[in-house]
């Protein structure tokens, strides 16, 4: 995550953006072009701007061109032509948002992102996040802007760097404070409930459906609902995601009607959504959708000079005020690499408080910090993770230490090695590309 933020043209100061064609369903879903002055060609010739693999697509399918802040789309005589709100049209002229059909393939017109340049924020904390660092500062002054409007937010990091305090600021800080906020962890939802969470249930609408629910986004009716790990959101489900958040409108599992909502979105993911359109696991509609703003928000180690404030803040918090937080103390703070981040930060003081109940300032406190890990066992259980993080890390161990001794033992043979260990070679060859043995 190179840049502090990006907007997408509705949501850059100017009101202005560029823009591009992004394949949003079919053999080529994630595909873009840039759409400028100059007509750009879509079609399966390897010689076209864009090129489609699609069966049913002409060699030069249609030609895109902006022309007056609008898009003039051409058909170029395709045999199955160009297709735009269920009509085949020879010329249109469209806006953004625009979705057109060639062949078995969607594209949509889309503002490209563009970094959004600000000035760090004077302030030294937004909500309960609290930083000193330029990075830190960069990140306030772009949520501050978004404070003062609806706009999509997507917020970008790892781990334990503030996601959801950011989210909780941008609502207690706008126009809906006073209403509800909802925070939902997709990714650790099982993929059987996701659209229950989100959407509601009636009673009867699958086996356990003992009464009806109602989903996440009308618990958040008037206020903001956060859509944490968003990426862990099965690719089926995110189309009627999609349609909520375009629509704010939802449909309970097994009802017939819909419901509209009022609900700002924020969404928070610990990879780049970006990767994942390119590696086809989300749907690059619903990734333009959400990331109308982009906020990376930088890891631990990236500004260490935060450490003492974010210390002292924390100590405040539980009622004692830090005195100088300097010394061996902090030394030892700053040689850590952090990688549960703010998160893992807070742990190492609480579990310092618990293990000195009479401490009164930060010189007192006897720090044990990185000690699940520090003896470098891969199977180490990371408690200051979230669950599902420390647990995936431990499995991730398990495998890389069985499959490197398993292919040490049989001297590299993959058909010796999987009757050993009982897998499909095709199952044994897809876990040892995982982890890079192979």
């Amino acid at each position: 995550m190179s840049t502090v933020a990006t907007a997408h043209g509705e949501a850059l100061p100017s009101g202005r953006g560029e823009a591009q064609l992004v394949v949003v369903e079919g053999p080529d879903l994630g595909r873009a072009v840039r759409i400028d002055a100059r007509a750009c060609v879509v079609g399966s010739d390897p010689k076209c701007d864009l090129v489609l693999t699609d069966e049913r697509v002409s060699r030069r399918h249609f030609s895109i061109e902006a022309r007056d802040g609008r898009f003039v789309v051409i058909d170029l005589g395709s045999r199955n032509g160009t297709v735009y709100e269920g009509s085949a049209v020879s010329e249109a002229v469209l806006t953004f948002g625009a979705t057109l059909k060639c062949g078995r393939t969607f594209l949509r017109i889309v503002p490209r992102s563009a970094e959004l340049e600000v000035r760090p924020s004077a302030a030294r904390r937004f909500g309960e996040l609290v930083g000193e660092s330029l990075a830190m500062r960069e990140v306030f002054a772009v949520l501050e802007l978004a404070s003062r409007s609806d706009v999509t937010v997507l917020l970008e990091g790892e781990t334990g760097t503030g996601k959801e305090l950011a989210a909780r600021a941008l609502h207690e800080q706008g126009a809906r404070r006073g209403k509800p906020f909802v925070a939902i962890d997709c990714g650790a939802l099982p993929e059987n409930l996701v659209e229950s969470e989100l959407f509601g249930h009636l009673k009867g609408a699958f086996t356990g459906a003992q009464g009806d629910r109602v989903g996440a986004f009308r618990r958040a009716e008037g206020g903001t609902l956060f859509l944490d790990e968003l990426d862990g959101v099965p690719l089926d489900v995110q189309a009627r995601l999609l349609r909520a958040i375009e629509e704010r409108r939802v449909r309970p599992v097994g009802a017939d009607a819909e419901t509209p909502v009022d609900v700002r979105v924020i969404a928070g993911a610990r990879v780049e959504l970006a990767r994942r359109v390119a590696e086809g696991a989300f749907r690059p509609d619903l990734y333009y959708r959400v990331s109308v703003l982009r906020v990376a928000l930088p890891p631990l180690r990236a500004r260490r000079e935060d450490i003492a404030p974010i210390v002292a803040a924390l100590l405040r918090l539980r009622g004692i005020e830090p005195g100088p937080v300097a010394g061996a103390g902090l030394d030892r703070l700053f040689a850590h690499d952090w990688p549960g981040n703010v998160r893992e930060l807070r742990n190492v003081i609480d579990r310092a408080l618990a293990l000195q109940p009479e401490a009164r300032a930060f010189a007192d406190l006897r720090l044990r910090v990185g000690a699940a890990s520090s003896d470098g066992d891969p199977l180490a259980v990371r408690s200051e993770l979230p669950f599902a993080e420390a647990k995936q890390r431990v499995v991730d161990g398990f495998e890389r230490r069985y499959l490197d001794e398993l292919l040490g033992r049989h001297d590299g043979n993959l058909s010796a090695a999987a009757r050993d260990a009982g897998l499909d070679r095709k199952h044994l060859r897809a876990l040892l590309a995982k982890h890079g043995l192979r």
